[in-house]
């Protein structure tokens, strides 16, 4: 039966006038529970000593997390939602916060950044967290503070095999990728004047960037760390066969997460929760996940076995550079 107009009409403005008061109902009962857990944590954060970090998560409501746009395994985006070893890492760590401050529903926001302005982005402020794929290098070490390393890996370069090129000498008057902000980059035009090798280098916006140029032939390698460089190189699908890692290490790193100077309490935290992962064989296999297993978004597998090297940082948790 069809209504009249006008009780039609009355009809649906009485349903838009219950569903306005339902969802200002459903606002206010967040609202409440939003400044009820502000509440507990400002008090949790009075019991421990003092940490301007967890300060301003509570006060906020929300931890900001520096995420990577392209670092395969360690963290990138899939479908515009962070993931990787390093992004599960640093969720394992808001998990260890949210019950330190006793806040269940405390917020998750990610920023992304790049390797040219992740420092400034923690020393700035604008990230609390950054787990991703950061060397810890004695350098940075005035600028931000590193957590226990989660990752140890070499510098080498990814080649067409068909290029025929093996080692280092074999670049010379040649034009190489690699990414801007990176040890890797100081490290290859280090080596440029020290070999006399006068290289060509494309400093590139990310690794992404640096790849294609390595596919395009616009260069004849990319210098980056091994575990990116089967990274990139896994996304390759059918053509992955096309491609080598060679090159004697350049140098031996470890990648930490990055956080604000100064704040030895949230660092103790991060600290331990990576510690105690390492140790109860949760980190192992959060290994096997993303570096012998299928990964998202393709299903590739990276076949990277875990190094001599790893299963001795997980025996012996630490923050120290390998410089």
């Amino acid at each position: 039966m069809k209504l009249p107009h006008a009780v039609a009409h009355g009809f649906r403005a009485h349903r838009s006038a219950a569903l306005a008061c339902l969802i200002l109902l459903v606002c206010a009962r967040a609202q409440a529970t939003s400044t009820a857990e502000t509440t507990r944590a400002n008090a949790a954060v009075d019991q421990l000593p003092p940490s301007a970090t967890l300060r301003k998560i509570a006060e906020n409501g929300a931890i900001v997390l520096g995420t990577r746009e392209s670092s395969v395994p360690f963290s990138y985006t899939v479908k515009q939602q962070p993931v990787g070893y390093s992004y599960a890492i640093a969720l394992r760590i808001v998990d260890e916060i949210k019950k330190r401050l006793d806040m269940p529903n405390l917020a998750v926001k990610n920023v992304m950044v790049t390797s040219a302005n992740r420092i400034s982005y923690v020393v700035n402020n604008q990230v609390d967290l950054e787990c991703g794929s950061t060397a810890h290098v004695a350098d940075r070490e005035p600028l931000v503070a590193f957590s226990n390393s989660f990752f140890r890996y070499g510098i080498r370069m990814a080649v067409k095999k068909k290029s025929g090129i093996r080692d280092y000498a074999d670049l010379a008057n040649k034009t190489v990728a690699t990414t801007a902000g990176t040890s890797d980059e100081r490290m290859l035009r280090q080596m440029s004047i020290d070999k006399k090798l006068n290289l060509r280098i494309i400093s590139a916006r990310d690794h992404a960037e640096a790849f294609a140029a390595l596919r395009s032939d616009r260069a004849v390698a990319f210098v980056m760390d091994d575990p990116l460089l089967y990274g990139k190189i896994a996304q390759e699908g059918n053509a992955r066969g096309e491609y080598l890692v060679t090159g004697a290490s350049l140098a031996n790193e470890a990648y930490g997460c990055m956080m604000r100077k100064g704040d030895p309490v949230f660092k103790k935290i991060v600290d331990d929760v990576i510690a105690g992962m390492q140790r109860s064989g949760e980190a192992a296999k959060l290994y096997d996940t993303w570096f012998m297993s299928p990964i998202p978004p393709d299903g590739v597998n990276l076949q990277f076995p875990m190094s001599p090297e790893m299963k001795l940082l997980f025996d012996h948790p630490n923050d120290r550079t390998l410089e």
